[in-house]
């Protein structure tokens, strides 16, 4: 606890919005009473406890907290961002509190609750931002894809000319493989970017999930995952192009897969992937369907969620992923006029949500 006299902490406790004061360090020495309102806590159950296992719910083993990775900068900062510890948006102000001597001991967090308005414009700022990585990611695929067609080509050629089962041919084989890799690599940077001449035509997205179920659901039974179903009666059609959606459900269903199996290695009564459907109208009234996949798996930390579609970024520990699933599938989601949203709390859920335009109706 701060050591403030009588009217510092009548100022203190006045204020408000939620107010922690921690160290470079990350750990709560202070907190407001709105704090702890906004906590739902009792000042003993903040006090000592590291900043991202209250606000965040905890962070990944694999994954350090970007928020206490940059309180160890002692900088300042002012950011809107998700904090499920109190429960909704804010915008997160932190200052740094010098000393005489110029050295940081204590760092000032303040959380001020965002307006409708205010979320709706940091959600449009997030898609300009994604429209500008994907144009970035279309153009280095596309400078890639030259070079190394070229470089698998003259491979090839020497590689014929080869002797088998020389030392030559096997190195020449390996630049071979590995170019080809790279070219894969491009391929779905072009898919991140949209950069897709495939035509879309008039399908039943409902028909979409069901067969990406179908072709997941022995694996799932085999690790003990149920898979809890709910649809509204009759087709919802939307324009689109049925591989790629599939593509899309395929890619979230296996990173909820590997989630719940990362909690629950054995079985469990919780270890279960929910696929709802409603359809509902957007705040343009234009009707949509929303999908629902939600898993209890291990969570996604929250100082990562808004870097979840960025291409290369994985939550998984090292060798377990590209990177490169959900990028895609935000492009795909994106080519086809809808939305991906996903929403997180460490050791809870996470539920990813797509949203499209509906035809026909």
């Amino acid at each position: 606890m701060l050591c403030l006299t009588g009217v510092e902490n009548e100022l203190f406790q006045a204020i408000q919005d939620p107010v922690l004061v921690v160290t470079p360090d990350g750990i709560i020495i202070d907190a407001n009473k709105a704090a702890l309102h906004a906590a739902k806590k009792k000042s003993y159950e903040i006090l000592g406890q590291g900043i991202c296992k209250i606000i965040h719910g905890g962070s990944s083993p694999h994954l350090k907290c970007p928020l206490e990775d940059f309180l160890t900068t002692c900088s300042s900062r002012v950011e809107e961002t998700t904090l499920p510890g109190f429960g909704g948006e804010y915008l997160l102000t932190i200052s740094p509190v010098k000393d005489k001597d110029g050295t940081v001991q204590k760092i000032l967090l303040i959380a001020r609750e965002l307006t409708g308005d205010e979320m709706r414009k940091a959600d449009s700022l997030r898609t300009a931002q994604m429209a500008a990585i994907g144009e970035l990611a279309a153009g280095v695929a596309h400078e890639v894809n030259n070079p190394i067609t070229g470089i698998i080509n003259f491979a090839q050629l020497l590689l014929d000319d080869s002797e088998k089962n020389s030392l030559q041919a096997e190195l020449l084989q390996r630049i071979v493989n590995e170019g080809e890799r790279i070219a894969l690599i491009t391929k779905n940077l072009l898919s991140f970017a949209r950069d897709s001449g495939n035509s879309n035509e008039p399908i039943d997205i409902i028909q979409v999930i069901k067969d990406s179920i179908s072709l997941v659901q022995h694996q799932c039974k085999k690790d003990g995952i149920k898979i809890k179903e709910q649809y509204p009666k009759g087709p919802c059609q939307v324009l689109g192009n049925f591989t790629q959606l599939q593509q899309v459900i395929l890619n979230i269903i296996s990173n909820a897969r590997f989630a719940l199996n990362e909690r629950y290695p054995d079985t469990s009564p919780d270890k279960q992937i929910d696929i709802s459907c409603q359809t509902m109208v957007d705040e343009n009234n234009q009707p949509i369907i929303q999908i629902c996949i939600k898993d209890t798996g291990t969570g996604i930390p929250q100082g990562i969620l808004k870097r979840l579609f960025d291409p290369f970024f994985t939550t998984k520990p090292s060798g377990k992923g590209t990177g490169l699933g959900l990028s895609i599938s935000y492009g795909i989601v994106q080519d086809h006029g809808g939305i991906i949203k996903v929403d997180s709390i460490m050791h809870q859920y996470t539920r990813m949500l797509i949203e499209l335009p509906l035809t026909g109706i």
